[in-house]
This record gives structure tokens, C-alpha cells and sequence, in this order.
């Protein structure tokens, strides 16, 4: 791609158990436009990929929820996960930071069961996006629309529905980001 997001920086929210490729696919795309990335979790140290129901590979922990400000960030990534998405949709913290970033009218990027984090957080009222099937009834549930496809822009929101999608979420986001 392209497309410089030279001086952009993303805030990628995860916890244990999110889908590996959900993060490093996206990441490595934003990295290669030139936007930098960080990984914010609950908790200093590592958070732990899964490949499908497989445990995968560890990541370092840039900050935690409480300790990013929204204001530093141009956007948020929320990878999927059924165990990271259950764990995170919680987490009040991040919930907080999600909604300040999106509050501030800057892009939000979901992937897979990422979206219930977003409903949690009351971010999806009036809204169509997609996600990973079974999270049709919750979405509908919190007034939004749900579509089958494998990228969704509505506005400043971008949800794609699985690993597959992602070369269509990459390049949808980074032109939402680069304006």
C-alpha cells in the first residue's frame, strides 16, 4: 500500500486469548504505511495469541488501559478473540479508552468478536457493521445493524468478520486513516 500514515499512532487493545492474526495482519500493514503502533492490555508484560483454539505466540505489552491517553492516538484496533473479546468487554478501563478515542471522532477498526467490546462500551447504537456471525443477535440486541460482508465502513467505524477479511480491513482502515 501506498498510503503514508507517517505520524500516526494506533492503540491496539488486547488481553490474553485474542486471534493472533487479528493483530499482527493489521499491524504489520499499519507499520508498513508508517504509522506506529502500540499494545495496550490490562497489564504490563505479555499478552498471549491464539491461532483459532490453539495457544500462539506472545506479545510485549507497551502500556496498560489506565496508563494510555486517548489523546495520544489517532485510532484504536480491537482484535477479535473469543476469550480476549469476553475478558476485554469488561475491562472498564478499556471501555473508557475506546470510547474516548471514538468519542473524539477518530477511527475505530474491529475485527471478529472484537465488537462486543464496543457494545459494552455503548458505541454501536445506530451503526452497521459486521463481525464473527454469532454475535449477529448482540449486535442487533444494542441497535445496530448487522451486515454479512467482509469489510464494513460506517463512518468512523471499520469491522471486518475473520482472518480472512483482513487484506479487506487493512486496506479500508488505512485509507480512513490517511484521510
Amino acid at each position: 500500500m501506498a498510503t503514508s500514515l507517517n505520524g500516526k499512532k494506533i492503540a491496539i487493545l488486547v488481553t490474553d486469548g485474542f486471534e493472533q492474526a487479528e493483530l499482527t495482519g493489521p499491524k504489520q500493514a499499519l507499520e508498513q504505511a508508517g504509522a506506529q503502533t502500540h499494545i495496550i492490555s490490562a497489564e504490563r508484560g505479555e499478552v498471549r495469541g491464539w491461532d483459532g483454539t490453539e495457544p500462539a505466540d506472545s506479545f510485549a505489552v507497551d502500556l496498560t488501559f489506565a496508563a494510555a491517553n486517548a489523546g495520544d492516538y489517532d485510532a484504536v484496533l480491537l482484535p477479535g478473540g473469543v476469550v480476549n473479546a469476553d475478558t476485554i468487554r469488561i475491562d472498564e478501563e478499556a471501555q473508557q479508552l475506546t470510547k474516548r478515542i471514538a468519542d473524539a471522532g477518530k477511527p475505530v477498526a474491529v475485527i471478529c468478536h472484537g465488537a462486543w467490546l464496543l457494545i459494552s462500551a455503548g458505541l454501536v447504537q445506530g451503526k452497521t457493521l459486521t463481525s464473527w456471525p454469532s454475535l449477529t443477535d448482540d449486535l442487533k440486541n444494542a441497535g445496530a445493524t448487522w451486515q454479512d460482508k467482509e469489510v464494513i465502513v460506517d463512518g468512523q467505524l471499520v469491522s471486518s468478520r475473520k482472518p480472512d477479511d483482513i487484506p479487506a480491513f487493512n486496506r479500508e482502515f488505512i485509507k480512513l486513516l490517511a484521510g
